[in-house]
């Protein structure tokens, strides 16, 4: 639960910097600097007593780092800049489902009626929200949904090919690397397209949210829901992540000032009902 709620976090930092003028591509270079350490001593502690890596393993933990973090944030972070916090996580949440969907359509995984009933009452949720946004803010939003959906299929490619290469490496291991990967990516782009002295015009306040971004956000819930499967296993831990959606709510209202409507309740409790149904299902 204290993971799923400071990943949480991450879009209530993100849309604080927001407001102080600094753009998707500065701002997530600021996060992954910050979080490139931890990555690499993950890699490094996972790796211990161990062969090295092969160039087919490297390849993929890149691919993967490519698709799961760089990508998925980037769009991510674009997202947030038209689209609010509570929205944002309620798209991210229903991951599980385009997993399942992609699953289907890519390699003919069957699923049983009750999943095909998760993604129902899930996305039933997802439009009562959407719906009630776009008629406040319409070009933005669908603007914004669309980035932060792209980020979602972008992650849900991460998960379906990864299952593979955690088998053979572990998921730690990978999870270092390819974070790593991103992580380098990250700062190439802002090299690339960025001025460096434009970080010194930015406000105190970007740099210290990009620190506890990096940490509080980043690094410290991989490490927690690592954790949670080693002790409780993959279904429990996503269970227990169901808090994830609800804190991104309360703290984008009492923090960010976003409104909480009957549209966002209900929106919000299909999307949990739907997650925990998909949680149930076999």
């Amino acid at each position: 639960m204290a993971g799923a709620v400071a990943f949480s976090g991450k879009a209530i930092i993100v849309k604080l910097a927001y407001r102080h003028g600094v753009d998707a591509i500065t701002l997530i270079m600021l996060r992954m600097v910050v979080a490139l350490p931890f990555f690499l001593a993950m890699a490094w502690w996972a790796g211990r007593g161990k062969p090295a890596l092969g160039w087919r393993d490297r390849a993929a933990a890149a691919a993967l780092g490519f698709s799961g973090y760089y990508l998925s944030s980037y769009l991510d972070f674009l997202g947030l800049q038209h689209i609010t916090a509570s929205l944002e996580r309620l798209i991210l949440y229903l991951t599980p489902a385009v997993v399942l969907v992609l699953s289907r359509l890519l390699f003919g995984r069957p699923a049983s009626g009750r999943q095909w009933a998760a993604m129902a009452v899930g996305y039933g949720g997802l439009l009562l929200v959407f719906g009630h946004e776009l008629h406040l803010d319409g070009p933005r939003v669908a603007l914004g949904a669309g980035l932060v959906l792209a980020s979602t299929l972008s992650y849900a490619g991460y998960l379906l090919y990864s299952g593979e290469v955690v088998r053979r490496i572990g998921s730690l291991r990978l999870a270092g690397w390819a974070s790593s990967v991103a992580c380098a990516l990250c700062l190439a782009q802002f090299a690339l397209l960025r001025p460096l002295a434009g970080l010194l015009q930015l406000a105190p306040t970007v740099a210290w949210l990009s620190l506890v971004n990096g940490t509080v956000c980043t690094v410290l819930p991989v490490w927690l829901v690592m954790r949670a499967i080693e002790r409780i296993g993959p279904a429990r831990t996503a269970q227990y992540g169901m808090v994830g959606p609800v804190s991104t709510i309360v703290l984008g209202v009492f923090i960010l000032g976003e409104p909480f409507s009957a549209w966002v309740a209900a929106g919000s409790l299909c999307v949990l009902a739907g997650v925990m149904l998909l949680a149930g299902a076999k």
